[in-house]
């Protein structure tokens, strides 16, 4: 991956050529991380994970890229680009005109169809953006544990700390989340 950072330092100094070189070296590593937040997704949904990585890397500044201090940082904001335009769908569904958070009838002779996350996923984001205010590390581990779908030790390592310290910050943060949602924060 030093091939990777040394693009992102190009970029960062305005290389213009830099971020084109990017996208084929990351893309594999995005459209993982846009699989694994699709897999979460009702079933039914109509947004792919090629699609959900080329908005993303359109919200991330495409070939003008945004200065990035290091490939962490890199893949949480492609994470957290990729958790608002699902977020933004899951808002576009619970509005009235596209039927409230209404169960849909599914088109098909088994009527069997699983309930929507939406509300769920507005929650969680509430509960996040409260957790990005009171311990911006946490949410951090959050971001690249959950929604970029590394491992503890992969997170470790972007973030150059302990593993021990990932994990442990990560347990904390799923039940401050909880207790978020819950309304107990």
């Amino acid at each position: 991956m030093s091939h990777v950072s040394h693009l992102l330092e190009r970029a960062e100094s305005g290389d213009p050529r830099a971020a084109a070189d990017l996208l084929p070296l990351v893309y594999d590593e995005l459209r993982r991380i846009a699989a694994r937040q699709m897999a979460k997704e009702p079933r039914g949904h109509t947004l792919q994970p090629t699609a959900l990585v080329h908005e993303a890397w359109l919200r991330l500044g495409a070939d003008q890229q945004a200065p990035w201090q290091d490939r962490a940082y890199f893949l949480g904001a492609a994470a957290e680009a990729m958790r608002r335009i699902l977020l933004e769908r899951a808002r576009r569904k619970l509005r009235p005109k596209h039927g409230g958070g209404q169960d849909h009838e599914p088109f098909d002779e088994t009527g069997i169809q699983p309930p929507a996350k939406d509300e769920t996923v507005l929650q969680v984001n509430d509960a996040l953006d409260r957790l990005t205010t009171d311990n911006p590390e946490m949410a951090r581990i959050v971001k690249l544990r959950f929604f970029a779908g590394l491992s503890n030790e992969e997170t470790a390592v972007l973030l150059g700390v302990n593993e021990r310290t990932v994990r442990r910050k990560w347990e904390l943060a799923k039940v401050y989340l909880y207790d978020t949602i819950q309304g107990v924060h």
